[in-house]
């Protein structure tokens, strides 16, 4: 009835895109009905029959049709049938994207974290008898994160069940052109996940075969994939209507399988007389009518809240704890991570860390996971496959679940298989879903150059990491800094990069033993977004117009110092420690106070987020300059060259720094 109604009166239910399950609806009640409260579902945008089983009304899912400030799951930011849900009585259903195959990996982290908890021993029994439930069509299985979660789910024994709805369309492309083999074909490459396939037509072979999938992983025996075979009746989406690229023979193939009539003759043979049967289905156009009107009646949004939920309020708003108690050791940069992750995990059992290499073999490749997985057990502290994607995307549903983790790409250069899911589900959560799912994830990445590390363990990624909002970002040149910031950023409810040069990590670099700082307090913690002096001024230079400010993060905080100590007191460095929020009134400060300044970054110049913060203070600050604001970075080339010398070449340096600065000061 919703469906029909949504074609009669497409002129305003097709203001927006929406899909609806025409040809599912069997398959999707039998999921519906198998779901219990403690359970974590991932419906997909086709789903509303299954969200109405769940016990959602018609109008809620109106609302988010229309876009209404009602919507439910998003206050008409998202799409129809995308839920973010957490109501009582109800499986909990955590934000998704709409990018293809990407529900697969946050839903594999959810079943990871029940499966910690239940082994942790967190949460009532019957929240650790959770199982998740990710709704996949047959068309996304050829996304290689796809892959990635099947492995990961297989390989843990993960309490997950996969519902493949196989209707034969991928948008305009058949089955023949982009898939050898279906879901069941698939599945059998992954030894451990279990696969059944059902006619997803029929209401009763659905329910038997997940109420069996569901017990199956309930019980602890593993995934499950159920490939259910569906007609496709409605058209792909509102604005990709079926008659466009479909035959009429296809089309009238596909209605022959509608579950609706065979439902019909089902109960017909049951007994039930068509009198009965056609009271029930105009009860249901009369409710559904009704329930429209009450959704066009609904409120649109206010635009003044379009701001709101963009990041998730932190309860670390102040510096706190010891920085450099009396008697505490100076310590490598890598020690004072080690050390505040060990902290962390011994006061909170909802913090876990997985990455490469970080178990209990070696530790991580730069010893910066060191005895963790001995001393906290490889339930916290684990191996992943190479799979940077499930990395940082199952931190999702890990977060969903209540976990909060912390997890390593091994190098910056390889976060870009993993940017699909940080872009379109960490960072995307919390605004998408009304502050529902803010996403509690810090992901720690080596990065920067030196030594010859080579183009692909050299590289630098925040400006590319900038352009994303709903995120922040760290970046400390000084272990009691990041000893500090991955402190707040384990507290802070939002996805947190944390981008640790690892040139600094031993203070292995000429200019460098500054990044060796004493140890702070075990419950010190730096506040993230608020920048530091690394080296204050002369205040006779001051006054006499005289000094330069230079704002810099990670090695370039060491670059400035060393270049500074031949401009005898003429320099103030400020270190920003955070890019992302930025202290940008530290920075406006900083050229108000000497009218010249001078930015520092490690990664190209030329469109740089140095570049980007220039151009922003040149003109909030442009009656105060003496001189145009100057920016150093490396050279415009795609990657760092491994000969030592044409890596020097590349790199910004103490020398290059301080020729800057004096032709800022000559100016």
């Amino acid at each position: 009835a919703m469906s029909l109604l949504y074609e009669a009166e497409k002129e305003v239910c097709a203001r927006y895109v929406h899909s609806t399950s025409r040809g599912h609806e069997a398959v999707q009640l039998a999921a519906a009905f198998c779901l219990l409260p403690q359970d974590y579902a991932y419906p997909y945008y086709r789903d509303d029959a299954m969200l109405l089983g769940i016990g959602m009304q018609p109008s809620e899912l109106m609302a988010q049709l229309m876009a209404k400030a009602d919507d439910p799951f998003s206050g008409g930011r998202s799409y129809y049938c995308h839920p973010s849900l957490r109501r009582a009585g109800m499986p909990t259903m955590p934000h998704q994207s709409s990018a293809t195959g990407m529900q697969a990996i946050p839903a594999t982290g959810a079943a990871h974290g029940l499966k910690y908890k239940q082994a942790m021993g967190i949460g009532s029994p019957a929240e650790q008898s959770g199982v998740v439930l990710c709704s996949i069509g047959d068309g996304a299985i050829t996304e290689g994160e796809v892959a990635e979660a099947f492995h990961m789910a297989a390989l843990h024994s993960l309490p997950i069940v996969f519902l493949v709805q196989d209707n034969e369309w991928a948008i305009s492309a058949t089955k023949a052109e982009i898939r050898k083999g279906n879901a069941l074909d698939f599945a059998k490459g992954f030894p451990g996940l279990h696969a059944f396939g059902v006619d997803g037509t029929d209401f009763g072979a659905s329910l038997g075969v997940l109420q069996m999938a569901m017990a199956h992983a309930r019980s602890g025996q593993g995934p499950v994939l159920v490939h259910a075979t569906c007609p496709l009746l409605g058209h792909h989406t509102s604005g990709v209507r079926k008659e466009w690229y479909r035959t009429e023979g296809d089309i009238a193939s596909h209605a022959e399988q509608d579950p609706l009539p065979k439902l019909i003759a089902q109960l017909s043979a049951q007994g039930h007389s068509s009198k009965a049967l056609a009271g029930i289905e105009k009860e249901a156009a009369e409710y559904v009518a009704a329930q429209y009107a009450l959704a066009l009646a609904m409120p649109e949004p206010e635009p003044e809240t379009v701001l709101a939920h963009v990041l998730a309020p932190t309860s670390i708003l102040a510096e706190a704890g010891e920085r450099a108690p009396k008697g505490s050791p100076r310590t490598f940069m890598v020690d004072a991570a080690l050390h505040a992750l060990e902290e962390l995990m011994l006061e909170h059992r909802e913090a876990l860390f997985y990455g490469q290499d970080v178990g209990p073999q070696i530790g991580g490749v730069f010893r910066e996971a060191a005895g963790l997985s001995q001393k906290f057990g490889t339930t916290r502290v684990f191996n992943t496959p190479i799979q940077e994607a499930y990395i940082v995307g199952s931190t999702a549903g890990m977060s969903a679940v209540g976990l909060r983790p912390v997890v390593e790409i091994q190098f910056a250069d390889y976060f870009w298989p993993a940017f699909n899911q940080f872009v379109t589900e960490l960072s995307k959560s919390c605004y998408l879903s009304r502050g529902q799912f803010p996403i509690s994830s810090v992901i720690r990445v080596p990065i920067g150059a030196y030594g010859g590390g080579g183009p692909y363990h050299s590289g630098s990624i925040e400006s590319a990491l900038l352009t994303i909002k709903g995120i922040k970002v760290c970046y400390p040149s000084n272990g009691a800094d990041l000893k500090g910031l991955l402190k707040a950023a384990w507290h802070d409810p939002n996805p947190v990069v944390v981008l640790e040069h690892k040139g600094l990590y031993w203070s292995k670099v000429p200019g460098t033993e500054e990044a060796k700082s004493i140890e702070p307090s075990a419950d010190y913690i730096v506040p993230i977004g608020k920048a530091r002096t690394a080296l204050a001024p002369s205040a006779a230079k001051v006054e006499r117009g005289e000094s330069v400010g230079v704002i810099a993060y990670g090695m370039g905080v060491h670059w400035a110092l060393e270049a500074a100590k031949s401009l005898d007191g003429a320099v103030e460095v400020l270190d920003l420690r955070s890019l992302a929020p930025l202290d940008y009134e530290a920075c406006l400060a900083l050229v108000h106070l000497h009218s010249r300044l001078l930015i520092i970054t490690e990664e190209p110049a030329e469109n740089s987020f140095a570049e980007s913060l220039a151009g922003r203070l040149g003109h909030d600050c442009f009656r105060q300059l003496d001189a145009p604001i100057s920016v150093i970075g490396a050279l415009p080339v795609p990657a760092i060259p491994l000969n030592r010398g044409l890596e020097a070449a590349v790199l910004p340096s103490g020398a290059k720094v301080l020729a800057a600065l004096q032709a800022l000061l000559a100016y």
